[in-house]
């Protein structure tokens, strides 16, 4: 096989397994859900999951920030007009208050990039519903 061929073959694996795919290998979900240990102090997810403190986090990726059902957000949570992306969580979580000013949440933040890596691919496993894609 030419040199060539083997990249165009290679090029082609990697469109066919699209953006999602190069994400979730970025993480472990199951290290990821020792990290969310750290959350869960404030946050639920997962079938039945409620509000407490924090909002429930099912299908937080993809979602506006502020607009969980029956959460009280801070203004400052409900105007950031963000969407949780992995962008922006990424942001978000490794310093709260920087990235929101004003939000409510007191957690410090993840300094690591594997923890944030990690935790990421742990939240992505959970659809709106609570339920594992």
């Amino acid at each position: 096989m030419s040199m060539g061929r083997t990249i165009a073959l290679l090029a082609g694996a990697v469109l066919l397994t699209g953006t999602s795919g190069l994400a979730q290998a970025a993480g472990d979900p199951a290290e990821g859900e020792k990290v969310f240990a750290k959350c869960k102090i404030c946050h639920q997810i997962g079938e039945g999951a409620k509000n407490a403190v924090g909002p429930e986090l099912n299908g937080v990726i993809g979602r506006h920030s502020g607009t969980a059902p029956g959460y009280n957000y801070s203004e400052a949570n409900k105007n950031s007009g963000i969407t949780w992306d992995e962008k922006n969580f990424r942001e978000y979580i490794k310093n709260p208050k920087a990235k929101i000013p004003g939000t409510k949440m007191i957690f410090a933040g993840l300094p690591k990039d594997t923890d944030v890596d990690n935790l990421l691919a742990y939240l992505e496993q959970f659809g709106p519903d609570g339920k594992k894609k």
